[in-house]
């Protein structure tokens, strides 16, 4: 099926041009022009805030990737490695060069006034925010093409073609929000959080090709390099020819002109990527098997109802680009998890494709259907904050006794800390979550972005719970920080240490944490500390690889990590 792309190209007069190829295909969207009302831009903004930067203050960095990262991105501020080829004592990075980049250079500039931590994660969060603008302007201008303006009534009456497109905008930000997926993944301070960036900023050089001719090219420009060296130059190559081939198939001139755009920065990344040696093989060559479509489902709730409702509905219009963009990369996305045998990270750049299709089925759905999302939303998220506040009551009242118990047993030794701060947010969470199902089931039922109010709504005050109320018990089960505060007490602070076997994480836990200085190797004979990894029951080991134990190192002590119940490290002195 040839894709014929239609929509009001403005040109310099700001006036909408006719298409080239006019088609006449049955159109399912019927929107009344007070079903278009505006999503204040303040409320907009709140969702956004309360959804990116909880988590991004007082929060240690957790096992494993997100640890394993920040690592990096100290090592290289702190001059220990190579900017070209950056690794942790003898353990090459496993992303690109770009985001550990990000991160050392925000240290730098940051490290004399805040935390080296925070100052890593900062840029992190600024590329959560931008690939939120992104999928709003993205949808917006998906939805202002006329193939994806609702029906015209016959005594008028319908929504105004800039109303509807700012409508639909509106509930692309809210599916990205209400996304599960996004939620852990999305606030980390890892590579693929560049990717997602690089894949929404894809999806607005696509959809602003007509209208923001220099902006929507240097988008793709920066895109699809963008991905190549954060790891994903494959995926680069894969997305840049889906995108061209969308752009090729275009009804409009000036459309399928920008594909020579798409096809360059292909190439760009190509180039990027074998320049500085970022290309990654990490197919998996077994069969995927359920546990890949469970993720598939869960991670993509509940944009993946939506977006295949749209599918259908708007199967008529599959060529067109409103649809046939955000399809494809997303396909692409999924496509690409399940080569890699499930990999939720790579599925993450899924949901920008996916948001922008959930929005546009926003217009055909079914009063029963948004009802039936309204009530889902009301209980499945009340149910989960109100468990949220039954244990953190627990864990500082002692009753429920249950709660309190089971928070002891599986974080053994853990102290509780109250912050007079943390529970006055989560309050106001709580009371602006009760003001929201008031409001949803009280006014405002004709608007078309409701039913995707209550869904983002709950994440985002599931999110700003979870890091408040229950953010100190998270540290303690995820973070490094109880760990190395055992080895502290057995090494001294000015003492040199053998990394011995220690995984990527670990090691960045020592640099972050720690006050030692690390090496790989044991020949340094001021070296006379060494750690070693290994299961909890396991006994000592004769020999590390090449290093023998049972000679010139005796054993000191076993550290476990008290929330886990297999990691245990083995601190030896030389003898």
């Amino acid at each position: 099926m040839a894709i014929a792309d239609s929509g009001f190209v403005l040109d310099g007069s700001m006036r909408p041009r006719a298409p080239e190829r006019p088609v006449n295909l049955p159109n399912p969207a019927l929107v009344s022009s007070q079903a278009v009302r505006r999503l204040p831009r303040l409320a907009l903004l709140l969702f956004c805030a309360a959804y990116v930067l909880p988590g991004v203050f007082g929060r240690d960095p957790w096992k494993n990737a997100d640890l394993a990262a920040v690592g990096y991105m100290l090592a290289l501020a702190r001059g220990q490695t190579d900017w070209l080829a950056p690794s942790l004592i003898g353990l090459p990075a496993e992303g690109g060069l770009l985001p550990y980049w990000t991160g050392a250079l925000s240290i730098l500039a940051l490290e004399r006034w805040i935390d080296p931590v925070l100052a890593a994660r900062l840029p992190f969060a600024a590329l959560l925010a931008a690939t939120l603008a992104l999928i709003w302007y993205a949808a917006y201008h998906f939805a202002r093409t006329d193939r994806a303006q609702p029906l015209p009534f016959a005594f008028g009456g319908e929504a105004h073609p800039v109303d509807y497109a700012r409508a639909i905008a509106d509930a692309a930000v809210l599916a990205l929000i209400a996304s599960l997926g996004l939620l852990q993944l999305g606030h980390e301070t890892t590579p693929e959080l560049l990717q997602l960036t690089g894949t929404a900023l894809l999806l607005y050089g696509v959809a602003a090709s007509p209208f923001r001719h220099w902006r929507s090219r240097f988008a793709v420009l920066a895109a699809l390099p963008m991905l190549a060296l954060s790891a994903a130059a494959t995926t680069a190559l894969c997305f840049g020819a889906m995108a061209t081939l969308v752009c090729l198939r275009s009804a409009y001139a000036n459309v399928r002109r920008f594909s020579a755009w798409t096809a360059a920065a292909a190439l760009l990344a190509i180039v990027a990527a074998t320049g500085l040696q970022t290309w990654r093989w990490r197919l998996d060559e077994s069969w995927p098997d359920l546990g890949a479509l469970r993720l598939l489902l869960w991670f993509t709730w509940p944009v993946w109802p939506l977006a295949a409702w749209t599918l259908w509905q708007w199967r008529r219009q599959l060529g067109f680009r409103h649809i046939a963009a955000p399809a494809s990369l997303a396909g692409m996305a999924m496509a690409i998890s399940l080569a890699m045998g499930g990999n939720d990270r790579a599925l993450m750049l899924a949901l920008p494709g996916l948001a922008v299709l959930g929005a546009f089925a926003l217009p055909t759905l079914r009063r029963s259907v948004s009802a039936a999302i309204d009530w889902f939303s009301v209980f499945f998220f009340s149910a989960a904050g109100l468990t949220l506040w039954v244990m953190y009551v627990a864990v500082h009242t002692g009753w429920p006794s249950k709660p309190a118990a089971n928070v002891a047993k599986l974080l053994p030794g853990f102290v509780p800390q109250f912050s007079l701060a943390a529970l006055l947010l989560a309050l106001a969470g709580t009371l602006a979550w009760a003001w929201l199902v008031r409001w949803r089931t009280g006014h405002h039922r004709q608007a078309l972005w409701k039913s995707l109010v209550l869904p983002a709504g709950g994440v985002a005050w599931g999110w700003l719970l979870t890091m408040t109320l229950w953010l100190p018990m998270l540290d303690y089960a995820r973070s490094y920080r109880p760990t190395v505060a055992q080895l502290a007490r057995i090494v001294p602070a000015d003492a040199c240490i053998v990394s011995g076997n220690l995984t990527r994480a670990q090691l960045a836990a020592l640099q972050v944490h720690g006050p030692w200085r690390l090496t790989a190797t044991a020949e340094e004979a001021r070296c006379r500390w060494l750690l070693v990894q290994l299961p909890v029951r396991s006994p000592a080991p004769a020999s590390i690889g090449r290093l023998r134990l049972d000679g010139d190192w005796q054993l000191v002590q076993r550290v476990r990590r008290l929330t886990d119940r297999q990691e245990s490290l083995l601190v030896y002195r030389r003898r």
